[in-house]
């Protein structure tokens, strides 16, 4: 399993609020939320969308292109058009930095 890799300072994603970083040419969504961290593709499985361009309301993402909305926690699809869930991340925060591990 590859190891945790920085990705950012805490003080670079607000509360709420999302950092896009690119790792091994995988383009992910940092999230902030309600005090915790998580990390998405920034991919929507309906049609590819940049879910890291869409709205943030608590625990859910929503594709800015057709509204898919999707849960931060784990990544399921919760409304159309998208079926699918997207791929999540492991997030860890060790001091100030925000660490992140591949995953899927």
């Amino acid at each position: 399993m590859p190891d945790f890799i920085r990705v950012a300072n805490i003080s670079e994603i607000p509360d709420p609020g999302r950092k896009l970083v690119e790792v091994d040419d995988r383009l992910v969504v940092v999230i902030h939320t309600a005090g915790h961290f998580y990390a998405v593709d920034d991919v929507c499985t309906h049609d590819g969308g940049p879910l890291g361009e869409g709205q943030l309301q608590g625990f859910t993402i929503a594709c800015p292109r057709h509204g898919a909305k999707f849960d931060v926690r784990d990544g399921r699809a919760l409304t159309m058009p998208a079926t699918k869930a997207t791929v999540t991340h492991d997030v860890k925060v060790v001091g100030d930095d925000v660490l992140l591990r591949l995953c899927g």
